[in-house]
């Protein structure tokens, strides 16, 4: 009994351990990220991967890495693997989402934004990304409830206004979208100028 549990807590310390090694490359590899030096980074979150293969964070940050870089199946990858080992990894099915909108699976990214706020009915990229992800799918309704949320819970959200302003002139709704856009304008978005020379030149709004 005594040299079962002996076994039993040195497989833990070891699993603590492992952890602990792999939480450091881990944080390496993002600083590394932060400086553009991405091949060192890859190499740092592969070696925390070796040392300890269940830990979900260092895949997602290899993840992010590997988006960045335009390795888009490999990123896809790594975070899928990251939300097998961690189903309540937030930001790792906001990646994937904007992974999966990057390859125009819009669908496929609507998915993985609500899926971020079934965890977190307050993430405000949640809600912005996937309103984005709506509008390229027609959805206009459902997109401008999302941009809804967003001023809800924060009113001094810029580009939330510019986003439900450019929906709002795709859906036909003019006046209504040129005065969200000109609100943008007014919160320092320079491009909601832009979008109201093209758009709202003679609309009264």
């Amino acid at each position: 009994m005594r040299v079962l549990f002996a076994v039993f807590f040195v497989a833990i310390s070891f699993n603590a351990f492992s952890q602990t090694v792999a939480q450091e490359l881990t944080i390496e590899g993002k600083q590394y990220y932060e400086n553009n030096e991405y091949s060192e980074a890859l190499q740092k979150l592969s070696q925390a991967i070796k040392v300890d293969e269940k830990y979900a964070v260092a895949y997602y940050v290899r993840g992010v890495i590997k988006k960045d870089l335009s390795d888009f199946q490999g990123a896809l990858k790594d975070l899928n693997k990251a939300i097998e080992l961690d189903n309540k990894l937030i930001d790792a099915y906001l990646e994937r989402g904007n992974v999966k909108y990057g390859l125009q699976d819009f669908q496929g990214a609507i998915k993985d934004y609500s899926r971020c706020i079934d965890i977190n009915a307050n993430n405000i990229d949640a809600f912005y990304r996937r309103g984005q992800a709506k509008l390229q799918i027609e959805s206009y309704n459902d997109a401008i409830k999302d941009c809804d949320k967003i001023i809800e819970m924060n009113a001094q959200n810029k580009d939330a206004y510019f986003l439900r302003g450019i929906i709002k002139v795709e859906y036909g709704m003019l006046e209504e979208g040129c005065a969200d856009l000109s609100i943008a304008g007014e919160m320092g978005d320079l491009k909601a100028y832009e979008e109201i020379k093209k758009h709202c030149q003679n609309v009264q709004y």
